[in-house]
This record gives structure tokens, sequence and C-alpha cells, in this order.
């Protein structure tokens, strides 16, 4: 089986490049955005308790993101592996998900991570706001708070798998063809 994080800032293009890989590779995608969102929409009490953390911009606590990653990674299905779209988020997850897929006899092949600069990312996500509706992504204050949290709290996760030898990082600027491309040859080293 072939586990990958697909790993980046938001507004990299992790969900854009995570499609083109489920399809290639026939993954399983595990985005904690969809899980929280499936559950807000829901109105479950996992869901609510995301909301308040979300509405401020600030990361979902691990245990309510774990369990909601559990019940996924548990459920069986004709995929060849997970693809982790924004999860890991902090080093206490990436653990917490080596041994979770341990319990499974599985385990994360490799993380690609997605560069893009601050200001690239801030328009991209002021672009996705205009058309998805999200209106996290049409505030400025919770955009550049999002971004800090990641440079601040998320980014070390990289060097987690860069210690195993389990780090890779693509350039996330240009064509969505040539970003899958450079994506697919370092998934292919793992």
């Amino acid at each position: 089986m072939l586990n990958i994080v697909l790993f980046g800032p938001p507004g990299a293009g992790k969900g854009t490049q995570s499609q083109k890989l489920i399809e290639k590779y026939n993954l399983k995608h595990i985005s904690t955005g969809d899980l929280f969102r499936k559950h807000l929409s829901e109105g479950t009490e996992l869901g609510k308790t995301a909301q308040q953390y979300m509405d401020a911009g600030k990361l979902v606590p691990d245990a309510v993101v774990i369990g909601m990653v559990e019940d996924t990674v548990a459920q069986k299905g004709p995929h060849q592996g997970f693809i982790f779209d924004g999860f890991p988020r902090t080093v206490a997850q990436a653990e917490t998900l080596d041994q979770l897929m341990e319990n499974f006899n599985m385990k994360i092949n490799g993380m690609v991570a997605l560069e893009v600069p601050v200001e690239v990312l801030k328009e991209r996500i002021r672009e996705r706001g205009k058309t998805s509706g999200r209106t996290d992504d049409q505030d400025e204050a919770k955009i550049n708070t999002r971004i800090k949290v990641y440079l601040d709290e998320t980014l070390p996760v990289a060097k987690y798998y860069e210690q195993q030898g389990k780090f890779a990082k693509v350039n996330g600027v240009g064509s969505i063809n040539e970003i899958f491309d450079n994506i697919c040859q370092e998934i292919e080293k793992f």
C-alpha cells in the first residue's frame, strides 16, 4: 500500500493535487478539512467543537482530529492506500498517525511538501474564497492567522518526516500538471 502525506500551507494546492494523485494511484483521500465540514454539516458534537477552533483560525485539538482519521482508516475499500491532506498538522499528530498506521499493519511511505511563497498563498486563498463561498478564505486576518499557525505549529512536522528519510519538497508554483509530474517523481522514490 502507498500512504502519502501531502503537505503545505493553506492555498498551496493540496486539494487540487490530491485529486490527481487519487486517480493515478487509487488512493483514498483523507482531508481533515473535509472531515470537519462533514461533521459540521451533520451537526455532530465533534463538528461543533471543531467549529469553535476553526472560526478562530486555530488548530482543532488532536483527540478530535485523530478520532475522525482513525474511523476513516479503519474503513475497508478498493483503494491502494491513503493520501493524507492537511493531516498531520503537529508532530504529536504525526507520531500518533505512525502508531495508528502500525495498528493497521501499514506505514507512511513519505511526505511531499508543496512550497509556495506567502504572497502567492494569500492571493490563492482570496481567489478561492471568491468561488468557494468559504468565509475564512475571504477574511485577511483569518488568512494571516492560518498561515502563521502553519509556520509556527505545522512546519515542524516536515522535520519529523525528514529525520525518517521520508520527505520531499516540490515547488508548488507552476502549472497544475507540471507540479503533479514533480510530485509523482518524488512519490516514485519512496
